[in-house]
């Protein structure tokens, strides 16, 4: 799956859904999409508490509340793929491990045929 088709899956396709899978590539392009976003958005921000100080937290603020479900659907799915519940992503709670655990299972890859959540999605 290419940048395009990942971000066109994520935000248009599957906005908020948490059933099937999602593979290694849709998950990480679709982070790389949300990085690139939070650093534009923290730009602006700059650029706004130039204006206002109040304002500066407004642009992160947006994006985050607009891409949440998105973000939180990928990484349901993305842990569907390795046949694990999406209850796995409350290891971010855990400070530090939880957060390095996540990212080792997002990096691992994918059951190969059907799991108990379906069939691969490519």
């Amino acid at each position: 799956m290419d940048f395009r088709t990942s971000v066109e899956t994520c935000l248009k396709k599957k906005y908020a859904c948490i059933t099937g899978r999602a593979t290694r590539s849709e998950y990480w392009y679709f982070q790389l999409f949300y990085f690139i976003l939070a650093l534009v958005s923290g730009l602006i921000g700059v650029l706004l508490s130039y204006v206002s100080l109040a304002l500066g937290d407004l642009p992160s603020l947006i994006l985050s509340l607009a891409l949440l479900a998105p973000v939180i659907g990928v990484a349901i799915r993305r842990l569907h793929d390795l046949n694990k519940s999406g209850w796995f992503l409350l290891l971010a709670l855990i400070p530090f491990v939880g957060a390095i655990a996540l990212i080792v299972l997002f990096c691992l890859k994918g059951t190969e045929g059907d799991n108990s959540f379906g069939s691969p999605s490519e």
